[in-house]
């Protein structure tokens, strides 16, 4: 019989993954479907689930959509009222699910909600990817309670709270189906990174509250198939936030928040080329023609309205930085 949650597992060559963080999900989470979405991999992942955890439903792809089109393509086939989108490098815990369904049932106007992340590695510090909630500042830039651009603090029970945020992380999502699809899901233009944020921004345009719970709480790795310092990451990281600010950013303050974002990323670009190397030098410049050559069809996407004091924060970068 069909649960009300499926959790669901997007899969790309992370057999490694599956048998290390795999039994902790099916172990803590006995009222949910469990299914593995794999964006045809290569090492064997389909033989290890077969053979090892058969209650898994599988969902084959055709080719590698990334993260935005292959959730897109395999959550076609899955009919639970909630989604929880996981990362395959994500150790859950006991109960992690039951104050994140409560919060849920109690108000159908919240349209999604992560738990606490913390990092898998040094586990009393928050995790980069979501924390403690995602939220943005007045120029765009996406940062979490817990994280502040590369500034991470220890977990002290601060953020053992249940608040309303800006956008929940990719790496433990979880979405109401029906307000999943009438979103039309992800973007899938993004591939990867910043995705999430799109589909909580246009949720929040739509009327929808997007919530954090501290009541639960998951372990992340991180980078478990993209490195930190992929210069793939800098470039979709760049593009994609460039688009998200164009789809969903109210108008009247549309031409400054780019034009201002567009000068900021030239001094991202000497900063990342040199601590990085000179291929993220390039991701940036990359980025911004990728921008240039999608601005047709992003502007075609934005929504009827726009909810007008988006950001939680002013002139983080410079308080960050500077101060």
């Amino acid at each position: 019989m069909q649960k009300k949650l499926a959790v669901v597992i997007l899969n790309w060559n992370g057999k490694s993954w599956l048998e290390k963080f795999l039994p902790g999900v099916v172990r803590f989470s006995p009222q949910s479907d469990i299914y593995v979405i794999d964006n045809l991999s290569t090492d064997n992942s389909i033989d290890f689930l077969m053979n090892h955890f058969p209650e898994v439903k599988i969902i084959k792809n055709d080719k590698n959509y990334g993260f935005a089109g292959g959730y897109n393509e395999g959550l076609k086939h899955i009919d639970n009222e909630i989604y929880c989108l996981l990362n395959s490098d994500v150790e859950v815990t006991e109960n992690w699910t039951e104050p994140i369904l409560e919060l849920l049932e109690k108000d159908p106007e919240i349209a999604a909600v992560q738990p606490k992340i913390l990092s898998y590695e040094r586990r009393n510090y928050f995790e980069f990817a979501g924390a403690a909630g995602g939220l943005i500042d007045n120029l765009g830039y996406p940062y979490c309670r817990g994280r502040v651009f590369d500034d991470i603090e220890e977990d002290h029970g601060q953020y053992n709270d249940e608040t309303e945020i800006f956008w929940a992380s990719g790496c433990s999502m979880f979405i109401r189906s029906k307000d999943f699809w009438e979103q039309n899901g992800f973007d899938e233009r993004f591939f990867a990174h910043q995705e999430e944020i799109d589909l909580c921004w246009r949720l929040i345009n739509s009327g929808k509250k997007i919530f954090y719970t501290g009541k639960s709480k998951v372990f992340h790795v991180g980078g478990g198939t993209l490195n930190k310092q992929s210069a793939k990451k800098t470039f979709l990281n760049m593009r994609n936030n460039l688009l998200m600010l164009l789809k969903n950013l109210p108008f009247p303050q549309l031409i400054a928040v780019i034009f201002s974002r567009l000068c900021l990323d030239g001094f991202a670009a000497l900063y990342f080329g040199y601590k990085y190397g000179i291929s993220h030098f390039w991701a940036v410049g990359r980025a911004h023609c990728a921008f240039y050559i999608y601005f047709p069809g992003t502007w075609k996407r934005r929504q009827e309205h726009q909810k007008h004091q988006f950001y939680q924060s002013k002139w983080l970068i410079f308080k960050h930085f500077l101060k």
